[in-house]
């Protein structure tokens, strides 16, 4: 005989854990070389001078200098163009 009584499945558990993306130096700060700039899920921002972009889109500072935000215009393949977001460490 059983010496706890039967117990059902939780219904909590599901929430995934946040991965804490966002921007990591903003304008005007001062970023040595392998300091993380940006983290993302996508190109929200294009890489500029000084400024690497890894394998899951983060953006990294491969010089020591300023962070410096710009933007550009950057044309699609369909020859429409559009305004994106540069990071640049000057």
């Amino acid at each position: 005989m059983a010496h706890t009584k039967a117990k059902g499945s939780t219904k909590l558990g599901r929430e995934s854990e946040s991965k804490r993306l966002g921007v990591k130096l903003f304008d005007g700060e001062i970023a040595k070389p392998g300091n993380i700039l940006i983290r993302q899920r996508g190109t929200k921002y294009y890489p500029g001078i000084n400024v690497k972009q890894g394998s899951d889109d983060t953006l990294y500072a491969i010089k020591n200098g300023t962070v410096k935000f710009t933007t550009r215009t950057k044309k699609n393949f369909n020859g429409s163009s559009k305004k994106v977001k540069v990071v640049n460490v000057v």
